[in-house]
């Protein structure tokens, strides 16, 4: 596989996971099915989160990741799947109040963001059980917990 990374961390937030991490868990969901893609990821503070989640989706308030799918001009072929925005304060809160490893939400959120890439969703409840199921046996398979 060739996944194509790009990790934004503009604050110089400290203990993230690697690059190497993330393609790992990234390409745990891709699979076969996409030989090449790329995706940037971007570790921001929750000044930034918060900001991008009312613009985007009018909640004033931080949340842990924000996945944008990139939709490209007809005609334009990419092999860009769109942003993962992580909050990295908010995934060590959430991970202290779960009593989850930090790795284990890390990989969690990075695998549920690229399935939203891909278009899952869990806006109504038979498409979350789908989409929580999958998540459930990725990180199954790279050896984390169940997370709900």
């Amino acid at each position: 596989m060739n996944t194509g990374l790009t990790i934004q961390n503009p604050s110089k937030i400290k203990n993230i996971p690697t690059k190497k991490q993330f393609t790992a868990w990234i390409e745990s969901v891709l699979g076969s099915r996409h030989k090449k893609c790329e995706i940037l990821i971007r570790i921001v503070d929750e000044k930034e989160i918060t900001k991008i989640n009312k613009d985007y989706r009018k909640k004033n308030k931080p949340t842990n990741i924000i996945s944008f799918e990139f939709d490209p001009p007809p005609g334009i072929k990419t092999n860009f799947l769109g942003d993962l925005i992580i909050c990295a304060s908010v995934v060590r809160s959430e991970a202290k109040a779960q009593h989850k490893t930090m790795v284990s939400h890390w990989a969690h959120l990075t695998i549920h963001g690229v399935l939203h890439l891909l278009g899952y969703d869990h806006i109504e409840d038979n498409d979350a059980e789908k989409m929580e199921k999958l998540e459930i046996k990725i990180l199954k398979k790279l050896n984390f917990p169940n997370p709900y």
